[in-house]
């Protein structure tokens, strides 16, 4: 029997609410986009001063990690000229981005969605995403143990 794990619209809040908060921090405003294990939208949100630019970039980081089950980040070198996947960011209508701040979370060994941020610099984007990763899986760790 198949058993799919799925992040949830309060899972989605929570990411968000972690990734918001590092921006916060780094004093950066970003757009952070949370989705389900098939890379299908499930929260959104643009902080004040977010780009506008930045809105389907984000969403396309969290498509891309979760359809493909890895970061983005880890696209790039793999993506450059004479490697082996080089093009494959203008597959799927051009949605499969190679740019760091798509993360997928994972839960007992399976991707159950992913977050997307934008706005910042590639690695300030990954920053706030795996800081939505951490408070959430924080937040499941400590459920378990109660």
């Amino acid at each position: 029997m198949l058993t799919i794990q799925r992040l949830s619209l309060a899972d989605a809040r929570t990411l968000i609410e972690g990734a918001r908060g590092r921006a916060e921090e780094i004093g950066v405003p970003m757009c952070i986009a949370i989705a389900d294990e098939s890379g299908q939208m499930i929260a959104f949100e643009r902080m004040d001063g977010g780009k506008l630019t930045s809105t389907i970039i984000a969403q396309d980081k969290a498509f891309t990690a979760a359809g493909a089950k890895r970061t983005t980040e880890s696209y790039w070198e793999a993506s450059q000229p004479g490697k082996p996947a080089y093009g494959i960011n203008s597959a799927i209508g051009g949605r499969l981005l190679v740019v760091a701040g798509g993360i997928p979370v994972i839960v007992d060994g399976q991707v159950v969605g992913a977050v997307g941020v934008s706005s910042g610099t590639p690695a300030q984007d990954s920053d706030c995403a795996q800081a939505g990763i951490d408070l959430f899986l924080a937040g499941l760790n400590a459920s378990e143990k109660s």
